[in-house]
């Protein structure tokens, strides 16, 4: 297994792991927010506003992680540990017959290499507060919750993983 950063050329396979991703979530929790399709157009831009990191296995891509640093509309930054130099994981994959592998967990500990070389002070992401949610996975990554709401309609957990020793010490003067 190895893990790199994404290239324009990833683009169709990329789209295709996130596409199959989201049709075994919506066979096992129905349909949602999850169920949308990923187009090649849209891994593109994925791969022009983000660092999009891909575990691969020989030529196949099977798990993608993705950082940012626009935050994502779901987000409200008050749940968080102030800092001056956030990251945003977002569209986390493994590819459904390949979960369970530890694939995941590295690429968590690939977005957390390559978010202290950029540099960043934290890592922060939302996931769904439901059985469709991965919160568990990302707390076993090392992740603390910072808060639950909900956001048109769906209801969310906040994680962060602070990266700097700046960052942990504001966090532990948070309420």
């Amino acid at each position: 297994m190895r893990y790199r950063l994404g290239t324009r050329r990833d683009a169709a396979k990329l789209a295709a792991l996130h596409t199959a991703v989201a049709d075994h979530q919506t066979s096992l929790h129905g349909k949602g927010i999850w169920s949308y399709h990923t187009s090649e157009r849209g891994a593109l831009h994925m791969l022009r506003t983000s660092r999009v990191i891909v575990a691969t296995d020989g030529k196949s891509i099977v798990g993608t992680a993705r950082l940012q640093t626009k935050k994502p509309w779901a987000i409200d930054v008050s749940y968080f540990t102030p800092c001056e130099r956030p990251l945003y994981l977002v569209s986390m994959a493994v590819l459904p017959e390949r979960q369970g592998e530890g694939i995941g967990r590295k690429c968590m500990k690939e977005a957390e290499r390559v978010a202290r070389a950029w540099p960043a002070d934290a890592i922060r992401l939302d996931a769904f507060d439901s059985s469709a949610g991965a919160g568990g996975f990302y707390e076993r990554a090392g992740y603390t919750e910072r808060g639950r709401t909900r956001y048109k309609g769906s209801a969310l957990i906040y994680y962060e993983l602070l990266l700097t020793k700046k960052s942990a010490g504001r966090a532990a003067k948070k309420p």
